[in-house]
């Protein structure tokens, strides 16, 4: 199936189901963005040369890895439900969402600590971390997988890290386009957000909270893009 069509099928699934991922996701979402404002307005308030970070901050850093991990549950397990046929009801989604979010935080983690490595180690060479930057954002294509691996084939961390990496090879193009369209949608939220911020902090949550929420758009088809490149023998390849 072509990119285009993957696109457009996944912005119909969007469309025809956003009453439902609104009323599944939104919650968690404005929770989420809440705790990444208040973060932010602490680190302000920081001494930038010697920051000092309270039992607070990593209680706050902690609570979002675990919204942010049964936000994404939520969401994939949402869109296997409907891909089978079903009509699932949100407090059925999230519940069953919970026993996948320890393993997804594990993965997001070490998944996370590859992706930024090229980048971390090609900065202490100056101009090349922009090398260190492509190599990241490559290994982010071909590890975007991992969330569908855990969820979807309930594969440990480990074997899902593997299964995404496997997987990704034979579509890393499709990917990477997929994943070029947070740019835009990053640059048209971060615009409407610093506008918003103007006006004060309840309406600057709504905005980011939205954005956030359009944002899943690029979850929506990547999943597709899963689904249509998707084998039995894919996660052990």
């Amino acid at each position: 199936m072509s990119l285009s069509a993957i696109l457009t099928e996944a912005y119909n699934f969007f469309r025809n189901h956003l009453g439902q991922l609104a009323a599944l996701v939104m919650p968690l979402l404005l929770l989420q963005v809440g705790i990444q404002l208040w973060l932010g307005t602490e680190l302000t308030k920081m001494n930038a040369e010697a920051p000092e970070f309270g039992a607070s901050h990593m209680l706050a850093v902690m609570l979002l890895l675990l919204v942010f991990s049964l936000l994404i549950a939520a969401l994939t397990l949402f869109l296997d439900i409907r891909s089978q046929g079903h009509n699932p009801g949100a407090g059925m989604v999230l519940k069953a969402s919970v026993p996948f979010v320890p393993p997804l935080l594990l993965a997001g983690v070490f998944s996370g600590l590859a992706i930024l490595a090229p980048v971390m180690l090609f900065a202490a060479f100056g101009p090349l971390w922009l090398v260190g930057l492509v190599l990241s954002f490559y290994l982010f294509a071909r590890l975007a997988y991992v969330n569908f691996m855990v969820v979807v084939e309930q594969l440990s961390p480990l074997e899902a890290i593997k299964a995404s990496f496997n997987f990704s090879g034979p579509i890393v193009l499709k990917t990477i386009t997929v994943l070029m369209l947070y740019i835009p949608l990053s640059l048209i939220g971060g615009t409407l957000s610093n506008a918003a911020q103007a006006v004060g902090l309840p309406l600057q949550l709504l905005v980011e909270t939205l954005a956030a929420f359009i944002g899943l758009f690029v979850n929506v088809a990547l999943f597709r893009l899963y689904m249509v490149s998707r084998t039995p023998s894919s996660p052990a390849a």
